[in-house]
């Protein structure tokens, strides 16, 4: 049997946090079953007013997370392997706008919040909310992640070089998230589930849902290729390769995930970086991951068989 993690007291927490114990221990290679709150904790769907959350919340937490789960033999400089095996939301999410006062709110003339409270049909891969609008489903989980090498509480808002807040669409069942590992163990915890997103999560939220199941199977490696050390989250996704930039504005995202497609490209076609960068430009997309999370998110796509040979 593979081991199942609900999310419960015993699970359920708002930070990362290197001291924060596992909760299970597991070898390379294992699957473990994961089963995730929405990220605002939420004990039920949105009815209209303040929310229910679950006991387990606390004011100020950050998302809702699942873990950590330790893998033996996990050390820093190594790479996490987190292949998506399934991700099957539950029947309800919602979704966000105008929440809170931001420039970005106020740039686009925002001044009205507004709640879209979705029924999510698994089975037919849609969602329909309470306006009769509806949108396909492509389930995924927003963080995974692990803690930062230093020691106390960790925001759970900010992604980072290894894992959190990616809020990257691509990364749906049948993808494979390469992570450079920070501490001991790894401590891969994982939440905010979405039924759907677009790229750049304008609104600050995707439909955000609890999640009934999602299976991941662990692995680890010493370097994702050859010599090179990882130093970013990079997937290998049904869209294709993905390489993913952090930043503090979107130049900075770019750049850095235009990076590390430079080494997927040497990596994959044994050419220079030069070069690398010419396939790129003809072959290789340039995505908005996210504009909500502090840290801005790109994301470089090379899509299966765009350069061959």
């Amino acid at each position: 049997m593979i081991p199942v993690l609900d999310a419960n007291a015993d699970t359920l927490h708002g930070f990362f946090d290197r001291d924060l114990p596992p909760v299970v221990t597991v070898d390379p290679g294992t699957t473990v079953r994961f089963r995730t709150l929405d990220s605002g904790w939420s004990a039920g769907p949105h009815t209209g007013g303040e929310r229910e959350r679950v006991p387990e919340h606390a004011p100020g937490m950050g998302h809702a997370l699942t873990g950590p789960v330790a893998v033996r033999g996990a050390r820093p400089g190594m790479v996490l392997e987190v292949r998506i095996d399934d991700v099957v939301p539950a029947a309800w999410g919602t979704t966000y706008a105008g929440a809170r006062r931001t420039a970005w709110n106020a740039r686009l003339g925002i001044e009205q919040p507004a709640v879209l409270a979705w029924e999510i049909d698994v089975v037919a891969g849609t969602a329909r909310n309470q306006h009769g609008q509806s949108v396909a489903t492509r389930p995924f989980l927003g963080v995974i992640g692990m803690p930062p090498a230093e020691a106390g509480r960790h925001s759970t808002v900010p992604p980072r070089w290894h894992g959190g807040n990616l809020d990257c669409r691509e990364l749906v069942a049948g993808s494979t998230l390469y992570l450079p590992i920070p501490v001991d163990g790894a401590l891969l915890s994982v939440g905010d589930g979405h039924a759907a997103q677009g790229d750049g999560e304008v609104s600050g939220t995707a439909i955000e849902c609890p999640m009934d199941r999602v299976d991941l199977t662990l692995g680890l490696r010493d370097r994702l290729f050859g010599n090179l050390p990882l130093t970013t989250p990079v997937a290998r996704t049904p869209a294709g390769w993905v390489t993913m930039g952090l930043g503090d504005d979107l130049d900075e995202a770019a750049a850095d995930a235009m990076d590390a497609m430079l080494d997927v490209l040497v990596a994959l076609h044994g050419v220079g970086r030069s070069d690398a960068l010419a396939l790129a430009s003809v072959a290789v997309d340039l995505r908005v991951t996210q504009v909500a999370n502090q840290t801005f998110g790109v994301h470089a796509v090379l899509p299966p068989g765009a350069v061959r040979g």
